[in-house]
């Protein structure tokens, strides 16, 4: 039994996780918030960061440059539309997004989101794990595989399990503490 299909599809899941954990808002500027806001350049829906210089000269400070002048309202507008929470400062030359100190209350909300979609990559994991266990049987029963061999793949999808949970546990325990550290 191939046990790299289910383990590229374990990996997949916690990229997806990290994608996430990196445009969570925890405080401080980090670029990847835009990630998923696209700007109306000439009718087709184009990503900030390739209309745009994207700089942040300080912790709490975004700075949004555009190659065209043309679309600085476009980016603008495409920002507010966006659930960031951010509203932008436009000075006619770039766009500032500037990020509020975060306050207890506010953190904890924040963890308790991470802690949610941490849980939920989890979730897919084991549903991966189930899914290799039904072909590992599948095998059995069409008489591929011995029932030792059976127990013996199961074992392995356990231990692979095993190893996404526990990383994803790490994921989240470094983003916890980024966020409250802050």
């Amino acid at each position: 039994m191939d046990f790299s299909k289910i383990e590229e599809k374990m990996n997949k899941t916690i990229s997806v996780l990290q994608e996430n954990f990196a445009e969570v808002r925890a405080g401080r500027a980090n670029p990847a918030i835009l990630n998923k806001v696209k700007v109306d350049y000439y009718g087709t829906p184009t990503p900030i960061n390739q209309v745009a210089g994207i700089s942040v000269p300080e912790a709490r400070l975004i700075v949004i440059q555009p190659w065209d002048m043309s679309i600085l309202k476009e980016i603008e507008k495409a920002i507010l539309a966006s659930d960031i929470g951010i509203t932008p400062n436009n000075d006619g030359k770039v766009i500032r997004l500037s990020f509020p100190e975060l306050n207890e209350e506010r953190r904890k909300e924040i963890v308790k989101d991470i802690r949610k979609t941490a849980e939920e990559a989890k979730v897919s994991i084991r549903s991966i794990r189930r899914d290799g266990i039904d072909e590992a049987k599948q095998s059995e029963k069409d008489g591929e595989m011995t029932e030792d061999d059976l127990r013996n793949a199961e074992n392995q999808i356990q231990k692979i399990t095993d190893k996404k949970i526990e990383e994803i546990d790490k994921i989240l325990e470094n983003k916890e503490q980024e966020i409250m550290k802050i």
